[in-house]
């Protein structure tokens, strides 16, 4: 399948934070695979509603109803990916997201177009009661993205299936979103999925962590504390969000640039 439009529905990791920023944006994985796709076809085109800090509600109410409007087809790439954020809040109620999630899909693979999901990291390598919460939370999230994947024929990458995704060293400064390296990686991991040109050096492990960088991620810790950590308490504690007023990077279809590669 060759696809002429892709179309992303999500939070900031479809957004694309925190990869490199270009044009005042973030340019994430999409952006990435959204190159290669403009690459094969000169109409092309591509939409990112993603939003970060969105809730899976959020996602389904606000961006999907847009995503299914501009679907022409199976040609038309729809990439859904949302409730993680659900997932890190108190109260998580798995069942409920996961009926929620389900539906949204359904829904999606009713339009016609060719959906794409994604699963999220259940061992990200950390030890504690936090880190144990995280592994039941997105075992239950993961099974439900199997599943429905599996029932309307969806494309799911499972970032389970390559253990060197547990490398801290893919992540940026806040610890919870992707760097430039994490973004490449994914954005080549589904370009390889999709059936077009890939760098294969994206399934290249990186060297393993000397004493140096241990020492300096450990020193970080209290920087980080303040920059990232308090602030998105603090944002929990007011119900705020840290997508509150921002739009889409790009809300409706958009002609892409062609680049080479």
């Amino acid at each position: 399948m060759k696809y002429t439009r892709f179309i992303v529905c999500g939070d900031s990791y479809s957004e694309g934070m925190s990869d490199e920023i270009v044009d005042g944006k973030y340019r994430g994985w999409a952006d990435r695979v959204a190159d290669v796709l403009a690459a094969q076809d000169p109409d092309f085109t591509y939409a990112n509603l993603a939003i970060r800090g969105k809730l899976l509600p959020q996602v389904i109410e606000d961006q999907l109803p847009v995503a299914l409007y501009f679907v022409t087809g199976p040609e038309t790439l729809l990439s859904f990916h949302a409730g993680a954020n659900d997932a890190l809040r108190p109260g998580y109620d798995a069942q409920l997201a996961g009926k929620r999630y389900a539906d949204a899909v359904r829904k999606a693979a009713a339009s016609g177009a060719t959906v794409m999901l994604f699963t999220v990291l259940e061992d990200p390598g950390n030890k504690g009661k936090t880190a144990k919460i995280w592994t039941e939370r997105f075992g239950q999230f993961n099974k439900s993205v199997r599943e429905v994947g599996a029932e309307v024929g969806a494309i799911v990458h499972d970032a389970n299936n390559e253990s060197f995704f547990q490398d801290n060293r893919f992540l940026a400064f806040d610890r919870l979103h992707l760097n430039a390296d994490g973004h490449f990686r994914v954005a080549q991991a589904v370009l390889e999925r999709l059936g077009y040109p890939f760098d294969a050096a994206w399934r290249t492990p990186l060297a393993p962590q000397t004493m140096a960088y241990k020492l300096v991620r450990k020193a970080s810790t209290i920087p980080w504390f303040f920059s990232f950590a308090l602030p998105w308490i603090i944002r929990r504690i007011r119900g705020k969000s840290s997508g509150d007023g921002r739009s889409a990077k790009y809300p409706t279809p958009t002609a892409w640039p062609r680049l080479d590669f």
